[in-house]
């Protein structure tokens, strides 16, 4: 399926909400087209609490689209975004949001299997957003993610070791 990056007719806050939307439409969709429409060029950040001895930093798209593409894209996984709350003052070029996720995940092609191995996790995301004048998209300056809970099989989201060729 082919996701439009720009959207016709979006108020202010929509537009906004919607470079989260993008996001996680190419996480989802293992799209890396629409997820890099989502973000403000290479110095992003993108920042993980799921737990006290569990925070990541990550610096810079390319850094991230590895983690994500390399790992989490090819899984059987959905975002689900709710509670979305936008902070923008009409004419400016900032804005900020937060809003909640479900996240389910599951190991490519096992999704669909009723009792194979699957973790979801519910958490709130805070991002700061730029308009980007050049395409008229909100992107996203840094992402905060925080793990609330997580119910399921922890080891769907271990990174599988490299192999010793």
């Amino acid at each position: 399926m082919s996701y439009l990056q720009s959207l016709p007719n979006l108020n202010a806050k929509e537009a906004i909400a919607d470079a989260l939307h993008r996001t996680v439409i190419g996480i989802d969709r293992n799209n890396i087209s629409i997820f890099d429409s989502a973000f403000a060029g290479e110095d992003i950040i993108f920042e993980m609490n799921a737990g006290e001895n569990e925070k990541r930093s990550i610096k810079g798209l390319a850094a991230l689209k590895a983690g994500v593409f390399g790992h989490v894209g090819p899984m059987d996984t959905t975002h689900m975004i709710s509670n979305v709350r936008i902070n923008h003052k009409e004419g400016e070029d900032t804005a900020s949001m937060t809003a909640y996720a479900l996240a389910m995940h599951g190991p490519h092609g096992r999704g669909q299997e009723p009792d194979g191995p699957k973790l979801t996790t519910g958490g709130e995301y805070s991002l700061d957003l730029v308009m980007d004048h050049g395409d008229g998209l909100w992107k996203i300056k840094k992402w905060t993610v925080d793990i609330v809970w997580r119910q399921g099989d922890r080891s769907v989201m271990a990174r599988p070791s490299p192999s010793s060729e």
